[in-house]
């Protein structure tokens, strides 16, 4: 590892336990640009690791301190991730942004093959259980979407990283206007979306981060039969492990 330092961070909350660890693309034209920013105390956001395309990998921040990548955002009860969370940038230009037009392309091989020993260690040191490995859009979906649908989270999963649904999904039909019940089963999940009963633009948001993670060929924030089966599966696979 190449040692760099960020000073943005500051102390966890007190009995803080390190819970989540929360995966991002840095939204920048290169590595570099991306490095100066999140050790820009001006820019006052950070992350503990970036990990650069060829798969060199930047510490910024120790691991026992806040680093500021969250945001607002929240999973289950929840709402200081930024205090229970490791972060990690992958440096990748991303989808368009006010500032900056992007080029968002898939993560290199070396960059991926970088972050599985990477996410194993964290994940080891920290106990973190699989529901609790996310993207930056599952945990903020009304502002973020990244790491995005091109990223690899079925290839984390086979190394142990993450959950992801099995191949074979059978369940019934479903009422596809029964937004409600989709609704209770992304926040039993972990997902902080409203209890309308209505597809609202919160709603339609969480609905795009859950498919932009677990179903990223087919992205409408509409909950489909296939959604449906998805999160039920999801939902199945961390309530056995729960009572285990």
């Amino acid at each position: 590892m190449t040692e760099y330092r960020s000073l943005n961070y500051n102390e966890r909350p007190k009995k803080a336990q390190i819970k989540y660890l929360i995966l991002h693309y840095t939204g920048m034209a290169t590595g570099q640009e991306a490095l100066k920013r999140l050790c820009d105390q001006l820019a006052a956001v950070s992350a503990h690791y970036l990990i650069e395309e060829d798969g060199q990998i930047f510490p910024l921040v120790p691991e026992d301190k806040r680093a500021w990548h969250a945001g607002v955002a929240a999973w289950e009860n929840d709402k200081d991730i930024n205090g229970l969370s490791i972060g990690i940038e992958l440096v990748n230009p991303g989808h368009d942004s006010p500032n900056y037009k992007g080029n968002y392309r898939k993560f290199p091989a070396e960059q991926m093959a970088a972050l599985v020993p990477l996410c194993q260690e964290i994940i080891g040191r920290h106990g973190i259980k699989p529901w609790h490995v996310l993207g930056h859009s599952d945990v903020a979906a009304d502002r973020k979407c990244d790491p995005g649908e091109l990223f690899d989270w079925q290839g984390l999963a086979a190394e142990g990283i993450g959950l992801w649904p099995p191949k074979r999904l059978e369940g019934p039909q479903r009422n596809l206007r029964d937004v409600s019940s989709f609704q209770e089963k992304l926040a039993r999940y972990g997902y902080d979306v409203p209890r309308s009963g209505q597809r609202d633009l919160r709603t339609e948001a969480v609905i795009c981060a859950f498919q932009r993670h677990f179903r990223p060929n087919q992205i409408t924030g509409i909950p489909d039969r296939e959604c449906h089966l998805l999160l039920d599966s999801l939902l199945a696979a961390k309530i056995s492990r729960i009572d285990h």
